[in-house]
């Protein structure tokens, strides 16, 4: 099958997710207890039962999305037989879920990704205090002219395009007033909506940099494998199989764009046609069905998707 498995990033956590996984597969349970022994820390207990703020630190909600799709992979290689090398062109993810997907190719292990997301979460949150930067969702306007509106509103503050989701919709981050400037540059281009997003910290942009460093040094410390099919980068849009090169790019994605519209649109013309977001909600699988026409694109997080899943390979 012409297939890729795709991973969400922040923002599609929600208090339950993972516990029906864990209470009927062995192979999820064993993810979480793995993830849970490298941080020293009951995660699984902020997962399934909150309170929602706790589980939407980024310390917090970085680990455990991986933790979850990293679990759904376990579990359809299980059940369903799934094996990445023979059934994957290639696997991605949005922000953290980049890391999501190397792991599920094998390429980091599930502690040392859980351990590397523990301090990207921190590191990100030290970066900039709280109030000093802020992001900014733009819908409606091509990447482009959303990407010329922060240049406009910079004016020697920091101010880019962060996530290039796709289906008309970008983010900007950088500085609060910065952002604030690039709102009304936006609706004045002729944006349907533009308005600032509940975030703690201004990810992807040059503010992170402090935060590129902890990356650095914490991924000189791991052993990163060639995963087991390649994948495809954020802050390339293209595919990645050599270890140098995927730390090059993991660091560069703090401070880059996540190029999410780009990253499928290469799938999709390299002859993908079916994705599989693993893991927690469904926001990629709406992105894709966006950008990638005549592609088809479905969540599996809970045993009833796994269920579907396994039922339409044996079919």
């Amino acid at each position: 099958m012409s297939a890729v498995f795709i991973c969400p990033g922040q923002g599609s956590q929600s208090v339950g997710m993972g516990k029906a996984l864990a209470e009927n597969f062995a192979p999820a349970r064993a993810v979480f207890e793995e993830v849970e022994s490298a941080l020293g820390q009951k995660l699984t207990a902020i997962m399934w039962d909150g309170p929602a703020d706790m589980l939407t630190l980024t310390e917090n909600a970085q680990p455990a999305l991986m933790a979850v799709s990293v679990a759904v992979m376990r579990v359809l290689e299980a059940e369903a037989g799934v094996s990445l090398a023979r059934d994957a062109t290639f696997v991605a993810g949005h922000s953290l879920g980049e890391y999501s997907a190397l792991a599920a190719a094998n390429a980091i292990s599930i502690a040392d990704t859980a351990r590397l997301l523990r301090i990207r979460g921190q590191s990100m949150q030290k970066a900039v205090p709280v109030g000093v930067g802020a992001m900014a969702a733009i819908l409606g306007l091509e990447f482009a002219d959303a990407a010329a509106a922060a240049l406009e509103a910079a004016q020697g503050e920091v101010c880019q395009a962060a996530n290039d989701n796709g289906g008309g919709q970008v983010v900007l981050s950088g500085a609060k007033a910065a952002v604030e400037r690039a709102i009304e540059i936006a609706k004045a281009k002729g944006a349907k909506r533009a308005m600032l997003l509940p975030v703690s910290a201004p990810f992807h942009c040059a503010l992170m940099q402090p935060a590129a460093d902890a990356m650095a040094e914490a991924l000189a410390g791991v052993s990163v494998k060639a995963p087991v099919v390649p994948v495809v980068a954020n802050v390339k849009a293209a595919p990645v199989s050599d270890p140098a090169e995927i730390i090059r790019c993991l660091v560069a994605q703090v401070t880059g764009t996540v190029r999410w519209r780009e990253s499928v649109a290469f799938m999709a013309q390299s002859g993908v046609t079916t994705f599989y977001e693993i893991g927690a909600g469904k926001v990629l699988t709406g992105l894709v069905k966006r950008i990638a026409d005549g592609a088809t694109a479905s969540a599996i997080g809970t045993p009833d998707d796994i269920a579907a899943f396994t039922a339409a390979r044996a079919a």
